[in-house]
């Protein structure tokens, strides 16, 4: 079976282009971050997959921004007898693969890597810049000070956080957050 695995690092990113032409009979989308192999399409995708099947990827990037977790990820289909093949970058990992196409994972996978560390360096270099300049105040707070009271006494009250969530437009996490924030201020106060 010919498997897709896309990876795109937010929701509003487009996925289309990335297997774009390519024929796949099932197909694994994740919008999440490549900065670490800990991802829900990409666990079931390994889950999936049996000896004989093929992962397609539009490019080694897309399945790991991390050297360690690339390799790894490569080893662990490869031993299950799956093809991995990276469209962009021409180049198919059977298991059995020479000296020269692990050279290449290698290669290539690092400079995923410091292609990552590059972008992270900027951002950071960005920020500062732009505090300096008072351009840069941070997210924008889900909630404004009464609601985010109003939460947190709901919440104390008992109130299910997936309900407080829904009512007040938020992910439960960010529920969580101020109620950690509150926890916290409480203990330093």
């Amino acid at each position: 079976m010919r498997v897709g695995y896309v990876r795109v690092s937010s929701a509003d990113q487009n996925t289309v282009r990335q297997l774009d032409g390519v024929e796949v009979e099932r197909l694994f989308t994740d919008k999440a971050s490549g900065k670490d192999a800990d991802r829900p399409k990409l666990d079931e995708m390994l889950a999936f997959v049996r000896e004989g099947d093929t992962v397609l990827v539009h490019s080694m990037d897309r399945l790991a921004r991390n050297l360690d977790d690339l390799r790894r990820l490569v080893r662990t289909l490869t031993a299950k007898g799956v093809r991995v093949e990276f469209v962009k970058e021409g180049l198919t990992f059977t298991g059995e693969d020479s000296p020269m196409a692990t050279l290449l994972l290698s290669v290539m996978g690092a400079f995923a890597e410091f292609e990552r560390a590059l972008i992270l360096e900027r951002q950071r270099e960005g920020i500062a810049a732009a505090k300096q300049r008072g351009a840069y105040t941070g997210r924008k707070p889900a909630l404004t000070p009464g609601q985010a009271r109003e939460l947190v006494a709901r919440a104390a009250a008992g109130e299910r956080k997936s309900d407080l969530a829904r009512e007040f437009g938020v992910s439960r996490e960010t529920v969580y957050s101020y109620l950690r924030a509150t926890e916290a201020a409480a203990v330093a106060g």
